[in-house]
């Protein structure tokens, strides 16, 4: 299945950043990582740097898949309030989920000054909009308990707002820790450097054929290699699904856009991130080349066709919003619209972690917005699970929740 569509920016912009070869013979490993996109890519290169022989496999070219249709927004904030989400989870669950969040920034920050060669990341500061007056209770309420745990944000009532960023909003929460990043580069680059410590990659490799043993699993391709390891995981994103009977996630559809590099002026009035409380929400950020990204107009995915299908319309949509936003910026240019498929939980959490449906296995399965963050979290749990070492966060997003 397809898992975008369009001409998502970061392919038209960079291209084959590096190739890979396909799997022409069989190996064996210690652990095999299915997916190359950024969730196997942070996954594996936790495992080489911990010392563990490990192979990456992708049925698509590299980063061609949902990577390359992601936004590259990193925030702390999860698709569900932290008020809301104490309700569901309970408070010591939410709380922990949040700060685990927010640490995974900071962890994101470093890699990206480890690996070589740009990535566009850069730290940021994010605005969340209040879309209409009824929704300012709400946020007030979230105001209150992201500041009572130690998050580090500030209450702008409507004209600190219009006075601060020039919008007109009932009121917005401005957060100090936030990023955006080049997904696409950045996944190439840690596969790279994990390379250079062991790692193998082998792209257009598709895996067609389990076989479960007491403490290992056979993998087979679709060109009759095998590959012999003792934990697979699945960094597969929404398409792991198909090797779980537990429903985990409900599939959406979401779109994007990417403008022409507009004016100076016009950039600097976009100085932070930024993304609204109505469901389905807008956001908005810059490019390092000059550019406006949005996207939004999320709704349930029913299937490839239809979603592509809605591709104008819903671009039409993102610049009305933009528009009502900043009307003063009129000469807005649109240079690649795209859409891509992701999956959304019921409680915003991801899965990561073994499940007893599939043994010598742990999925990867950042769902939600800010799936890159979470693949920073799965990516130290799978490690540490391999390792036999405990770590705290593994109950906030296990499959037994």
């Amino acid at each position: 299945m397809d898992l975008r569509s369009g001409y998502p920016f970061w392919l038209v912009q960079s291209g084959l950043v590096n190739t890979y070869p396909s799997l022409a013979a069989d190996i064996s490993c210690e652990v095999a990582v299915i997916g190359g996109g950024i969730t196997g890519a942070l996954v594996a290169y936790h495992l080489v740097e911990a010392g563990i022989d490990t192979v990456v496999v992708d049925k698509r070219d590299i980063g061609w898949g949902s990577t390359s249709a992601s936004t590259g927004l990193l925030q702390y904030e999860i698709d569900t309030p932290l008020h809301q989400l104490i309700d569901l989870v309970g408070e010591d669950h939410a709380v922990r989920s949040y700060l685990a969040c927010l640490g995974a920034i900071d962890k994101l920050a470093v890699l990206a000054q480890a690996v070589d060669g740009p990535c566009g990341f850069e730290r940021k500061q994010s605005l969340y909009l209040a879309s209409r007056t009824r929704d300012v209770k709400a946020l007030e309420r979230e105001f209150n308990w992201r500041r009572k745990i130690g998050i580090h944000l500030d209450w702008l009532d409507a004209p600190a707002l219009e006075a601060t960023f020039a919008l007109k909003r009932p009121a917005a929460l401005l957060s100090y820790d936030a990023a955006q990043i080049d997904v696409y580069r950045f996944t190439h680059a840690l596969h790279q450097k994990a390379i250079r410590a062991g790692l193998r990659v082998f792209d257009r490799t598709e895996i067609v054929q389990f076989g479960q043993q007491a403490k290992s699993v056979h993998l087979r391709t679709g060109d009759g290699c095998t590959i012999q390891a003792h934990k697979i995981v699945f960094a597969t994103g929404y398409e792991s699904q198909q090797y779980l009977q537990q429903k985990v996630a409900k599939l959406i559809s979401t779109y994007a856009l990417v403008s022409e590099p507009v004016d100076p002026a016009a950039l600097a009035a976009v100085p932070c991130l930024i993304w609204e409380s109505a469901r389905p929400y807008f956001y908005l950020r810059t490019t390092t080349d000059g550019r406006l990204m949005m996207g939004g107009e999320d709704e349930d995915f029913r299937d490839p066709d239809r979603r592509d299908r809605l591709l104008g319309r819903k671009a039409e949509k993102l610049q009305k919003k933009f528009h009502k936003l900043f009307p003063h910026i009129d000469d807005l240019q649109v240079a690649f619209v795209w859409a891509g498929t992701f999956g959304e939980t019921k409680d915003g959490l991801a899965y990561i972690g073994a499940t007893p449906e599939f043994p010598n296995a742990y999925f990867a399965l950042g769902y939600g917005g800010n799936g890159i963050v979470y693949s920073l979290i799965a990516a130290e749990i799978i490690r540490d699970a391999f390792l036999g070492q405990p770590n705290p966060q593994h109950e906030l997003f296990s499959f037994d929740r």
